[in-house]
């Protein structure tokens, strides 16, 4: 019985350290962020300050005699390629997560979610070369772009890589749905359609948020897929079919070049501090969603 108590007691310490150690390499990372964009709070020898990268004109032109560091359209960019994707791989995860845990057979199931699962493991690079030479083929032939490279083959290429993020999650959420309410369902009469819809969807709602916001962070922070596909030109732009550039590749591509120290080293950290408050942000905000639909749902957090 000592010996039990002690395996349990260094078991708890061992899973203690590792989720410190993993929350302090986190915050670490932050910190070396955050302290090399710091120089732009007190100004940098070139003059820039926190509000040289919101401030007009609105272009990015870091390489010119006249440097320019806004990250409005770096912004734009990210988001309307972010937003295409979440438009594509929203609905076609949540209705695959929706057939494999309502209305596919037992042996077909477990063989849908590996394969759909299996693309979480494809490297970015790997969908960004594939899009880089067969979609954006595809795409400009389809939609009779003038761009090749664009926010729309970005977008739809990125979809590839945050269907499995919400389909995993998504499916976990319906599958834990209690069997109770599908009974219950069709004992008054409802279709199996029905209940998967009206039913299974509104209790599963909290996961499938929490599934869409994973999806989402993931696709900002994405690098490779639109640092290949995008077109990289930092327009000011609405138009999807237009390059884009975003603010993770344009760290990507940047930063190798940028001289240590300088006003463009600064704001290429700058960029990387502000990814990490969007994305602390779009958690919290998640997490707060999640909880007001649980206590909505279920009457506790």
């Amino acid at each position: 019985m000592n010996w039990r108590r002690v395996v349990d007691r260094v078991s708890e310490i061992l899973i203690f350290t590792v989720a410190l150690v993993a929350i302090a390499i986190i915050l670490l990372i932050f910190v070396y962020v955050g302290r090399e964009a710091f120089p732009l709070v007190t100004g940098t020898a070139e003059g820039l300050t926190l509000a040289s990268p919101f401030t007009a004109p609105y272009t990015w032109q870091p390489v010119s005699n006249t440097p320019k560091y806004n990250v409005f359209p770096l912004i734009l960019g990210t988001i309307k390629v972010t937003i295409i994707a979440m438009l594509i791989a929203t609905p076609l995860a949540l209705a695959a997560a929706l057939y494999t845990s309502e209305f596919a057979p037992r042996g077909l199931r477990e063989w849908i979610k590996p394969a759909i699962e299996l693309l979480a493991g494809i490297p970015s690079v790997v969908l960004g070369f594939f899009a880089l030479m067969v979609l954006a083929t595809w795409v400009q032939a389809g939609f009779h772009i003038a761009y090749r490279l664009n926010a729309l083959t970005a977008g739809i290429a990125l979809a590839f890589a945050i269907i499995p993020i919400i389909y995993t999650v998504s499916e976990d959420a319906m599958t834990a749905v209690p069997r109770l309410y599908r009974e219950a369902s069709l004992a008054l009469g409802a279709s199996k359609g029905q209940t998967a819809v009206r039913v299974i969807l509104p209790a599963a709602i909290p996961g499938i948020a929490a599934a869409i916001v994973l999806g989402f962070g993931r696709a900002i922070g994405e690098t490779m897929i639109v640092l290949m596909v995008s077109g990289n030109s930092a327009t000011w732009s609405l138009d999807p079919t237009n390059p884009v550039r975003t603010l993770s590749a344009t760290i990507a591509a940047e930063m190798a070049e940028a001289v240590f120290g300088s006003g463009h080293y600064r704001i290429l950290f700058f960029i990387g501090s502000l990814l990490f408050i969007i994305t602390g942000v779009l958690n919290w905000m998640g997490e707060r969603f999640n909880r007001r639909l649980r206590e909505r749902l279920f009457g506790s957090s």
